[in-house]
């Protein structure tokens, strides 16, 4: 069965539209990433200013892969015109990991 990756990201609510942003930006960043199944940003709706950033893998060897390279890339200004990094809008990150034991789709 697969794998989920969650990143629980804090961002303050003056920096939510720069995450969104950045996200929809990345588009086609990681579809394409071997082992890859799923990913979902998701925008709190209230009471929180907590964001979950949804993946699904074949399994961890395929995460760990895309881990150690484009994302890796990605993260440490691997991007256009070689400037300075911007700055994060989260304020915090926790990764969460599941394995997925069960699973239904619609009929």
């Amino acid at each position: 069965m697969s794998i989920v990756k969650i990143n629980v990201l804090t961002v303050p609510e003056e920096q939510r539209e720069t995450l969104e942003k950045r996200f929809a930006s990345r588009a086609g960043s990681v579809e394409g990433s071997d082992g890859f199944e799923w990913f979902e940003l998701l925008r709190p709706v209230e009471g929180t200013d907590t964001y979950l950033v949804y993946t699904r893998w074949r399994d961890e060897e395929s995460f760990q892969a895309w881990m150690e390279g484009s994302m890796k890339g990605a993260h440490q200004g691997g991007g256009e015109g070689g400037g300075e990094r911007p700055r994060p809008a989260a304020s915090g990150s926790t990764l969460w990991s599941f394995e997925v034991v069960q699973q239904a789709a619609p009929k």
